[in-house]
């Protein structure tokens, strides 16, 4: 079975890796490396990045670049560079990880195709009441009916999302119909993603556009976006959100006006 770079988008919150990590450490999956794509964190933050970096169990590494503002698509293409294996798995820093969830990308990872996940989102009050011991412990996995309470009570949302199915035909039935990239949970071999010169690094505002954008050009490329929902879950920590702009739209009009796969604005810089 072939090996995995877990790319992590991260900035400033080394609590939240802290979950993130005890999540990882429960993988029954063993065989990857983590790259934390940082888009500028402070000097305190690095270096409580670096105690947890090391003692984990498994290689990390840290991408940082100076903060200019979001410059997430950026970063993310210099861990994309930064990754020794062939396979990768992206996902968000506020993101919690299923015990199985690296080793169902890496087993449904195929040539030509990008694997695509959901989460849960849980309330604050789920959130908040986390640690690393309750991650380690299965809390997130074992409670599935306090989560369905705090469901239909609460404030938790998508909570059938983590439901983990073993049956191939129930998977399939579930993932029949197609579905769009999620950047927080979705994979697919380096190849692929450089074949379309990763990400467009112009999306300097949070947005969903920036997913739009990677999983239009890898349609063009040909790359089929198959889900993999009940199988590759992850749990999203509560947090308020950020402001959506619109000139991420306009970028994306952009992009489906070149209608190119390969960006002149990602990793390779072209010259017009």
């Amino acid at each position: 079975m072939r090996s995995a770079s877990l790319v992590v988008a991260f900035y400033n919150r080394p609590d939240y890796f802290t979950l993130l990590h005890a999540g990882l450490e429960r993988q029954t999956f063993k065989d990857f490396e983590v790259i934390i794509a940082d888009d500028g964190s402070n000097t305190q933050t690095v270096s409580e990045l670096q105690k947890i970096i090391s003692l984990s169990p498994f290689i990390t590494h840290h991408v940082w670049q100076e903060d200019q503002g979001f410059r997430k698509n950026r970063i993310l293409n210099q861990a994309i560079q930064k990754a020794n294996s062939d396979y990768l798995i992206f996902i968000d820093m506020d993101c919690i990880p299923h015990r199985e969830f690296i080793r169902e990308h890496v087993i449904h990872g195929v040539e030509g195709v990008c694997l695509t996940g959901r989460r849960v989102n849980l309330s604050g009050t789920i959130s908040e009441k986390l640690t690393p011991d309750l991650i380690k412990n299965g809390f997130l996995e074992k409670k599935r009916f306090q989560l369905i309470w705090d469901g239909l009570f609460g404030k938790s949302k998508d909570v059938e999302k983590g439901w983990y199915i073993k049956s191939n035909w129930l998977r399939e039935w579930l993932n029949r119909k197609p579905r769009g990239i999620l950047g927080c949970n979705f994979s697919l071999f380096k190849k692929d993603i450089l074949g379309i010169n990763g990400f467009d690094e112009r999306y300097e505002a949070p947005s969903v556009g920036e997913d739009t954008d990677i999983q239009y050009r890898l349609e063009l490329n040909e790359i089929q976006i198959k889900p993999v929902n009940y199988m590759a879950i992850q749990y999203h920590l509560f947090h308020p959100l950020q402001p959506r702009l619109q000139s991420n739209w306009e970028l994306f009009k952009n992009t489906q006006e070149m209608g190119q796969a390969f960006t002149p604005f990602g990793i390779k810089k072209v010259k017009s």
